[in-house]
């Protein structure tokens, strides 16, 4: 605890505001009659101070949530007890920065001798990262309410805000898709499976002749088809370019945060689905590895691994960000780098890395696209600084189509989609990819 010093309270301002007022009354001279009254209060407010607890005989602590997600909420606790002979009101003040919008820092109560009472304040963090508020602050007001003790103390506190996941609901609707596709349900039946052998069931009008066993068949005097499921235990590789491309905002947010989004659900449907999922990010080096797997806390450790990282105004090296892959991950894969379109770095550093993985992998690259310049492109423009920005929307138009069919001319799949869409196409392709057992 720092030290105890004392502070006057909002009593004593307007008591002593009063006796100002009282002095001007007086018979006797001003100077006299404030004298007389200052060395009063003087003494009142000392020995208020005196008899104050000291902030070292309260206990303090603060629960909040071990993590939330970007734009969530949470609540914090603080707790206060008492710790002295006599009741005592406690102002506290918490150590909670700007960004996790407290609803309020401060709170004071009122604390029985030896009980202990508790306020709360909710958070709604609008930034990703590690958060470790501290220092609490507390004043213990003197019987009168004229002179409050004031101390400091460390109480040490750990939040981990992690990227929002906006498209957790399309990731169910996927997986519950994909399941019933696996029991063959009509609605799914005939459009691929997978490659893996699973049963034996009648023809129906819906099936595919392809799918027929004609040794079955011959066997039971009746047509049977043959039902396969997706292969599991394949894996899939996510490559997040933490460069100065994924700084730029798309709709108030980095274009980081939306590529995060995609990671997550890609991760989320290919573990529920059996497959094995792993995050590689980067920029000029590797910032962070998380090793394949299809445990159920697969998606927790991407998303712990993602929290704190921020694009850097640095160059990608796209190159070693593959080489780390392979040399670590040496499996086939679905490799997804989420990444940026633009022609410079694609030109420069990623297609002459792309040999690298692209013959033994599957590659996808996951951009996302910017509305507002697709509308600046395709809308009327009113002035002519409207007509220079839909020249300058439909040239950057332009460019990623050219570097589009660049990548797609190697057998690169692009997904260049606009961040509420990204997310669900991308997982389309990796659905697609393993009904056409590509994999």
């Amino acid at each position: 605890m720092r030290s105890a010093l004392p502070v006057p309270t909002r009593r004593l301002a307007a008591l002593t505001a009063a006796m100002a007022v009282v002095a001007v009354a007086l018979p006797f001279g001003l100077i006299a009659a404030l004298v007389v009254i200052n060395a009063g209060l003087i003494v009142v407010a000392l020995v208020d101070w005196l008899l104050a607890t000291e902030p070292r005989l309260v206990g303090v602590t603060r629960d909040m949530p071990g993590s939330i997600a970007l734009g969530g909420r949470g609540v914090v606790l603080w707790r206060v007890s008492n710790g002295s002979r006599r009741d005592i009101t406690v102002g506290l003040c918490d150590e909670l920065v700007p960004s996790l919008h407290p609803g309020n820092r401060r709170a004071v109560l009122e604390v029985p001798a030896g009980a202990t009472e508790a306020a709360v304040t909710t958070i709604s963090p609008s930034r990703r990262g590690r958060f470790e508020p501290s220092v609490m602050t507390l004043r213990v007001e003197g019987p009168l309410g004229l002179v409050a003790r004031q101390g400091s103390r460390e109480v040490p506190g750990l939040l981990r805000v992690n990227p929002r996941y906006r498209s957790r609901e399309e990731a169910e609707l996927r997986i519950n898709r994909a399941r019933m596709a696996e029991v063959g349900l009509r609605s799914t039946r005939g459009h691929g499976g997978g490659t893996e052998f699973d049963s034996l069931r009648d023809y129906t009008v819906d099936d595919e002749m392809r799918r027929i066993d004609w040794a079955a068949t011959a066997r039971a005097g009746r047509a049977i088809v043959r039902i396969y499921r997706a292969e599991r235990n394949q894996q899939v590789m996510c490559l997040l370019d933490c460069g100065r491309t994924m700084a730029a905002r798309i709709e108030n947010e980095p274009r980081i945060e939306h590529a995060m989004d995609a990671v997550m659900m890609l991760t989320h449907v290919a573990t529920r689905l059996g497959d094995r999922a792993g995050l590689v990010a980067f920029d000029a080096e590797v910032r962070a590895i998380v090793a394949p797997g299809h445990a159920a806390g697969r998606l927790q450790a991407v998303t712990e691994a993602m929290y704190t990282l921020e694009p850097r105004l640095v160059e990608s090296d796209y190159q070693g960000a593959f080489v780390a892959t392979l040399s670590r991950f040496r499996r086939r894969s679905m490799l997804v780098l989420f990444s940026d379109l633009a022609e410079q770095a694609v030109t420069e550093s990623l297609l002459p890395a792309l040999p690298l993985i692209a013959r033994d992998h599957v590659v996808v690259v996951a951009a996302v696209a910017d509305p507002a310049v697709h509308r600046w492109a395709t809308g009327v423009p009113l002035d002519a600084e409207g007509v220079y920005q839909k020249a300058a929307a439909i040239a950057a138009l332009e460019e990623r189509r050219r570097v589009t069919f660049r990548l797609r001319r190697l057998g690169v799949t692009v997904v260049d989609e606009a961040p509420g869409t990204l997310a669900p196409r991308l997982t389309d392709a990796y659905l697609k990819v393993k009904a056409t057992g590509r994999l």
